[in-house]
C-alpha cells in the first residue's frame, strides 16, 4: 500500500490510533483527524514520520457537516487525494441510559455522529475513489450489529449503527465495479489503554468475560483494517467482519 492516502477520522488516540499506526507501516501517508485531543494529534503525526511516512493532523467534528467536508477538503489539498477512508469517529454514552431519558440534542447528536456523519464522509470522498477506479472504506459497528438486535439502554447508538449496516451493504455493491470495497469492522468490548495496545502486550493477561480468554487489543483490530485495506483484498466487500475473541456483548447483559 505504499504511497496510499489513508484519512482515519477521531485517530488520535485509541483504536483510530492504533489503525494509524498499522497503515503507516503499511507504508500508507496517514491524515489525522481529531476534536479536542491536538496534542495526542501532534505526537502522532511525529511517530507516523518517525516511520518515513507522512502525516498531518486536522481538527473536524464529522457530526457536523460543515467540518465533515472542510476535513475532506483540507485532505486533499495537502495530500491530493484520498484512497482509503476509515470512519472510526463515532460519539458513544458509556453511562446506561432508557431512550426515554435521552434529551432531543443527545438524539440527533448520536444519529448525526454515528450514521449521517459517516455517510457524509463517504459521499464527499466518491467522486475520488471513482475517478482513480481504487477505494476503501471502512466503518464501525459494534458486535453482532449485523443481525439488528435490540440493545437495551443503547438505543440510538445502536440505531444509528444497524442503519449503517445497510447502508455498508448497499454502498458496496453500488461501487464494486469502480474498485471500491466497503466493509464494517465490529470490534468486541476492547476498553481503555487496551484500544492502542499490541497482541504481544496482553500476552498472560487473562479475561474471565472473554472465549478466547484474553483481553482484546487495538493491533487486533488494526490488522484487520490494514487487510481489507490491501490491493488483493478487492474481492471482500459489503462484510459485517466481528472482531471480537467470541464475545457477545449485547447477550450479556439480556435477561433469559
Amino acid at each position: 500500500m505504499t504511497g496510499k492516502i489513508a484519512l482515519i477520522t477521531g485517530s488520535a488516540k485509541g483504536l483510530g490510533r492504533r489503525t494509524a499506526l498499522e497503515l503507516a507501516s503499511h507504508g500508507c501517508d496517514v491524515a489525522i483527524n481529531y476534536v479536542t485531543s491536538r496534542d495526542e494529534a501532534e505526537r502522532l503525526v511525529d511517530e507516523i514520520a518517525a516511520l518515513g511516512r507522512k502525516s498531518y493532523a486536522i481538527q473536524a467534528d464529522i457530526a457536523r457537516a460543515d467540518d465533515a467536508e472542510r476535513l475532506v477538503s483540507e485532505v486533499e489539498k495537502r495530500f491530493g487525494g484520498i484512497d482509503i477512508l476509515i470512519n472510526n469517529a463515532g460519539p458513544f454514552i458509556r453511562e446506561r441510559r432508557l431512550f426515554a431519558d435521552y434529551k432531543a440534542e443527545d438524539i440527533h447528536y448520536l444519529m448525526n455522529g454515528n450514521l449521517v456523519g459517516t455517510m457524509l464522509m463517504d459521499h464527499r470522498v466518491l467522486p475520488g475513489m471513482r475517478a482513480r477506479q481504487w477505494g476503501r472504506i471502512i466503518h464501525f459497528g459494534f458486535g453482532h450489529a449485523a443481525e439488528a438486535r435490540s440493545w437495551p439502554h443503547r438505543a440510538v447508538y445502536a440505531a444509528a449503527k444497524v442503519g449503517l449496516v445497510s447502508f455498508t451493504k448497499t454502498l458496496a455493491v453500488e461501487e464494486a465495479a469502480s474498485g471500491i470495497t466497503v466493509n464494517m469492522i465490529c470490534p468486541g468490548d476492547i476498553r481503555g489503554d487496551y484500544k492502542e495496545k499490541s497482541i504481544a502486550d496482553v500476552a498472560g493477561i487473562m479475561d474471565d468475560e472473554s472465549p478466547r480468554g484474553r483481553p482484546g487489543t487495538g493491533e487486533d483490530v488494526a490488522r484487520m483494517i490494514a487487510f481489507l485495506c490491501m490491493p488483493e483484498s478487492d474481492f471482500i466487500t459489503g462484510n459485517m467482519i466481528d472482531v471480537s475473541g467470541g464475545l457477545d456483548p449485547i447477550r450479556t447483559i439480556l435477561k433469559p
